[in-house]
């Protein structure tokens, strides 16, 4: 029996690598890995006869339109933010041309990657999403509103990982380092100041292993499409471990440094709010939003223990440990 064909689209980035080495790993499967740049590629041999690299950029989809109508599952990862064009061209404009080019009678599955912030608690399309993202929010909640009616809607699979740890910060690692893992130092930098602060924000995160855990278990096995969300025809998992709060977050890095508690001012929203207007702070209307919204959690969430596995970092402190952050 001939292996299955997957393709990797953003295969250079942080959750990119960790899914392809998961792959590569675990499964017998060939891979298609769209990227850019492949000297980004750290994590696996590209070499390797299960691999094949397509350079180019995610809007030259008729490129690749040959390898493209081969492949028997997809992962998108890749993505655009801070320009409005770009952000548009990528995450709506290449979406459907990719699902356009794909054959009907050998794609299997869709693995498409959007954020946990276009989800209100209960995994519904958040409204404010589209009248006050930002453009990477606005262009995610569109392409996902879009993908329910179009032919191969049954085969989607949406994922939105909540906040994503990666890599190390001692060089240690093979794969690349996270915008939050990198966000590590500067958050110990300033910990003197944020343990004189409590926050009662509640949120989610997870680590890009995970993720590529979880989405390695839904590549590789035959899955029950039936969808729990009423009234969407695309299943949906947000991908997070049990939610923590803010306070919980600075007692533990005050641990990890080696810190004392000290006595905690409540930052509750309404001074939040008279700060804005005494301080040269500008903030935009989805920023405005969030602090209105305080809590972004969701129910369910999905980590590896899901489908029987085991989290690589199911607590903060496994993250900074996981991290190559120095500790005190």
């Amino acid at each position: 029996m001939k292996n299955e064909i997957i393709l990797i689209t953003g295969a250079s980035g942080c959750v990119g690598q960790y899914l392809a080495n998961w792959l590569i790993e675990n499964s017998n499967s060939e891979l298609f890995l769209w990227v850019r740049d492949p000297k980004k590629i750290t994590s696996i041999n590209i070499e390797n006869p299960r691999i094949k690299v397509l350079v180019g950029d995610l809007r030259q989809t008729n490129k690749f339109k040959k390898e493209i109508s081969q492949v028997n599952r997809v992962i998108h990862t890749a993505t655009a933010w801070g320009d409005p064009k770009r952000a548009k061209e990528v995450n709506i404009d290449a979406v459907k041309n990719l699902l356009n080019l794909l054959n009907p009678s050998n794609i299997k599955q869709i693995i498409y990657f959007s954020t946990a912030s276009v989800l209100d608690r209960n995994l519904n399309l958040l409204p404010e999403s589209f009248s006050f993202g930002t453009e990477y929010i606005q262009t995610k909640a569109q392409c996902l509103q879009e993908l329910e009616s179009h032919i191969l809607s049954k085969k989607i699979i949406a994922v939105f990982p909540t906040l994503v740890f990666g890599g190390r910060l001692d060089g240690k690692s093979k794969f690349p380092t996270s915008y939050l893992t990198e966000g590590l130092k500067d958050a110990l930098k300033w910990i003197w100041l944020a343990r004189w602060i409590k926050l009662f924000s509640r949120f989610h995160f997870i680590h890009a292993a995970d993720i590529a855990f979880i989405c390695g278990h839904l590549a590789t096995s035959d899955f029950d499409h039936a969808n729990p969300v009423y009234g969407t025809k695309i299943r949906k998992f947000v991908l997070g471990q049990p939610h923590t709060s803010i306070n919980e977050v600075i007692q533990t890095l005050l641990r990890w440094k080696g810190m004392k508690k000290v006595p905690q001012i409540p930052l509750w929203n309404w001074l939040i709010e008279l700060l804005i207007i005494l301080l040269p702070i500008q903030i935009t209307n989805w920023d405005r939003f969030s602090l209105r919204q305080k809590h972004f959690i969701h129910e369910p969430v999905t980590s590896p223990e899901t489908f029987g596995g085991i989290s690589y970092a199911k607590t903060l402190s496994q993250v900074l440990h996981n991290s190559g952050l120095t500790k005190h």
